[in-house]
């Protein structure tokens, strides 16, 4: 790939080898440092990564970052919001990591880690969510939270098939519905003038709009999409010892797109893994003998998941869950274990190999350049890294290093505030604090 805006660094290339990376002692890492808080974020969280891999490996391994561009410093700098160069690097280079993107107002790409995921494939949104002793909740016990969110990451209404009321986009699926589905139609509750004028009637207004507007969304969700979320979720869970995988859905309401999901579980469950129906089912289990004998194959419906996920969190472990449900779920959990700002993520396709790890918050532009905010999620995103490379000694100081400075209680402002005998310190200096416990 000949790169026309960036420069690729001297390295070594993971490559996917039948389904297994191959990672160099000197891999090359692309990454984006992010809009806002993202550079201080970046910066400190590059050190962290550094130091750990210096302490496990010495000299014998080492990064070889790569950056590159996206959001606002890459609309500033070359007039793009998404250049080609960086997805072609990610492309090439398999894993990175990047930190918080500012999306683009009023047109052009609806959101660009929406984007980078679609374009890479990236179909498992993994969301770890633990807690650290010492972290502020507002819940009695954040302890009893140890649990990871399987999202599915390229379906469902993140696909953005929609269309706004009143555009011709928009009236010619009504006039398709009208003509081909009638049943459906009429369940649309003003999808035609003259419903609409007898409602505006009925509340008594006199200067209504005339129009039909209507916005039109569509939610795929399709077997091989649920089918490569729920295989990867299981087959994780099998991997790292988990007790169960629940599905979480409506499909009690969507029965024929999350109730699909679920069903299509199920069948994952018995087909792939030679799991066996509990009590007559439809709640599954590996038996003795196969690989992951006694995981718990569940489902449960999400209202009722996003309460239990409170009163008895430790009923879950692993979550296999569609691309909306993942997303109220994975920043509901945040919440309980000290928030959005040291909750990571990755978006993976493990067909592929391919991986960008990220900050799951936004780019807060009130603290931008103020060597301010936590830079927990970036660095907890690049243990979740180095721990899909393979690199477990790196990802275990990194853990090892956050514990620390947090039981020190030298800390950043969202912390401090909420902590007792708390000092509060620079997000640089809060990433040498978790060096330093290393």
């Amino acid at each position: 790939m000949a790169y026309k805006t960036v420069t690729p660094p001297v390295g070594g290339k993971i490559i996917n080898q039948n389904g297994k990376l191959n990672v160099p002692d000197n891999p090359i890492l692309p990454f984006i440092r992010g809009d806002g808080t993202g550079p201080d974020i970046s910066a400190a969280s590059q050190r962290v990564f550094d130091a750990a891999v210096l302490k496990a490996y010495g000299a014998k391994r080492k990064v070889v970052w790569f950056e590159v561009f996206a959001g606002e410093t890459a609309f500033k700098k070359l007039n793009n919001w998404l250049p080609d160069d960086t997805v072609e690097a990610f492309k090439e280079f398999l894993v990175g990591i990047k930190g918080p993107l500012t999306t683009p107002v009023g047109g052009g790409i609806r959101s660009l880690n929406v984007a980078l995921r679609q374009m890479l494939d990236l179909y498992v949104c993994l969301r770890p969510v633990q807690y650290f002793t010492g972290v502020p909740s507002p819940v009695k016990h954040p302890e009893k939270v140890d649990m990871v969110i399987f999202r599915e990451n390229t379906e469902d209404i993140y696909a953005g098939i929609e269309h706004a009321g009143g555009t011709p986009e928009a009236q010619k699926i009504l006039d398709f519905m009208a003509k081909e589905f009638p049943k459906d139609f009429n369940k649309v509750r003003f999808g035609t003038k003259q419903k609409a004028e007898e409602f505006w009637k009925t509340v008594g207004a006199k200067d209504f709009p005339s129009d039909v507007k209507v916005g039109i969304g569509i939610k795929p969700v399709s077997y091989s999409g649920s089918v490569r979320l729920i295989h990867s979720a299981i087959s994780y869970a099998i991997k790292f010892k988990r007790k169960s995988v629940t599905m979480v859905h409506k499909g009690n309401i969507m029965k024929f797109t999350e109730g699909a999901f679920r069903d299509w579980g199920y069948q994952v469950a018995k087909q792939y893994f030679g799991a066996v129906e509990i009590d007559g089912g439809p709640w599954c289990k590996i038996p003795e003998g196969k690989p992951g004998a006694g995981l718990v194959i569940k489902d449960a419906i999400a209202d009722i998941t996003l309460q239990q996920v409170l009163t008895r969190p430790e009923d879950f472990d692993v979550i296999a869950t569609l691309n909306l449900n993942g997303d109220y779920l994975s920043d509901a959990l945040a919440a309980q274990v000290g928030g959005i700002g040291i909750a990571p993520g990755g978006n993976i396709n493990y067909i592929s190999g391919h991986a960008i790890f990220e900050a799951t918050h936004g780019t807060a532009p009130k603290y931008a350049n103020q060597d301010k905010v936590n830079p927990g999620s970036v660095v907890l995103s690049g243990e979740m890294m180095f721990r899909y490379l393979g690199w477990t000694e790196v990802a275990d100081l990194i853990i090892k290093g956050l514990n620390g400075a947090i039981a020190s209680k030298r800390v950043t402002y969202d912390f401090a505030r909420l902590m007792d005998g708390a000092k509060e310190i620079k997000c640089s200096e809060f990433g040498d604090n978790i060096i330093a416990h290393m």
